[in-house]
């Protein structure tokens, strides 16, 4: 699961620098949109390693294999939807607010 965690995590920033980024940029020379990117990825890393640490126990849990590995690809199907749909829910509850102000 680490590798998953660290590849998900990587492409979760890079589509946070890519789409939210330059969708939140302004024209001025304003830093809020970098510290904000900071604090989304901020975010994402605890729920990572919580991830992360939950499956070094596993190995000890007493699970068959079978039921392990169902275990990992849900979390992995979790892990990785979340990672590349984030990036798009910000940027739709930065258009909502928006269009609210």
């Amino acid at each position: 699961m680490s590798n998953n965690c660290a590849g998900a995590l990587l492409v979760y920033t890079m589509m946070q620098i890519f789409f939210v980024l330059s969708f939140i940029e302004t024209k001025g020379m304003s830093i809020a949109p970098y510290f904000g990117l900071v604090l989304l990825v901020a975010i994402i890393i605890p729920f990572c390693r919580k991830y992360e640490k939950r499956w070094e126990n596993f190995a000890d849990s007493g699970l068959t294999e079978q039921s392990i590995a169902a275990r990992f690809r849900k979390d992995q199907i979790v892990l990785w939807t979340l990672a590349l749909g984030l990036p798009f829910v910000f940027i739709a509850i930065i258009k909502a607010v928006g269009a609210v102000i």
